[in-house]
């Protein structure tokens, strides 16, 4: 018996697993632990199959997700809605474009305390800790005017800071910290005001320990898939918004997250 058409066969499959491999894409994406890096994770196999490796880069603040991929060294970023970018590129001068219809969830921005069990039970100069960051500061301020606690200059910017509060019958006391720090400072403050990727990491339940939570529905901050503005319309991260909006991944956040985290498509 010969061994050449065998030895043939076997070595055309090899070239062609080779060739397979050499057409590989690498997509690097920077994103948040909870749960963009878990969503990302899941969209992993799908993209795989579709010659796209996608490689995720951890980062636990939301200054150098934007600064890797303006600087190139990632491909897109997932951590982030639009006004927090829109006032990012504006404060830093970087040129981080939205990819069009890239929305994939929301995240409800929840009041958290270790200290009273309802807003009404907040005492006259309390101490109530926001983030220091100019889109998130205004997020929660808003979510306090909605429950009746303070009053604001301008009710729809989301840039409002504690110097905007022009109503503040219980004389809150204000304290602006960074995002990540918020879940930290439960036991020094009255009140914190928490994004629910952070408090998905320290293990908060926005459904059962929020005292107040953003409408979901009427929200303006979806998060999505920015990426340099010459590479938005690149075929391996349009590959990516494909499956983190598939029917799959709307599954996966339904279930994994039950509420905290709500699908945006």
């Amino acid at each position: 018996m010969s061994f050449r058409p065998l030895l043939r066969a076997l070595s055309a499959a090899t070239l062609s697993f080779a060739a397979l491999g050499a057409s590989a894409q690498t997509l690097t994406v920077a994103a948040s632990p909870v749960p963009h890096a878990e969503i990302l994770e899941f969209v992993k196999p799908q993209l795989k199959a579709q010659g796209v490796d996608l490689q995720v880069r951890v980062y636990t603040d939301y200054v150098q997700p934007n600064l890797v991929v303006h600087d190139k060294g990632a491909d897109a970023n997932y951590f982030q809605h639009r006004p927090y970018l829109t006032s990012f590129n504006k404060d830093r001068k970087t040129a981080v474009a939205e990819v069009p219809n890239s929305g994939v969830h929301i995240e409800p921005f929840g009041a958290y305390s270790t200290r009273i069990k309802s807003l009404q039970d907040l005492k006259e100069g309390a101490v109530v800790a926001i983030p220091n960051d100019p889109t998130n500061s205004g997020r929660a301020l808003s979510l306090l005017a909605q429950q009746g606690l303070i009053q604001l200059k301008d009710p729809k910017s989301i840039q409002a800071t504690a110097r905007d509060v022009v109503d503040n019958p219980r004389k809150l006391r204000f304290r602006e910290l960074e995002a990540a720090q918020l879940p930290r400072s439960l036991p020094d403050v009255d009140l914190a005001l928490i994004n629910t990727n952070y408090a998905l990491e320290a293990k908060l339940n926005p459904g059962k320990d929020a005292l107040a939570l953003e409408d979901a529905l009427k929200s303006e901050y979806a998060n999505f898939i920015p990426a340099r503005s010459e590479r938005v319309n690149a075929p391996e991260i349009q590959k990516l918004v494909a499956a983190l909006r598939s029917p799959e991944t709307k599954k996966f956040i339904q279930e994994k997250y039950k509420g905290a985290v709500i699908p945006a498509f």
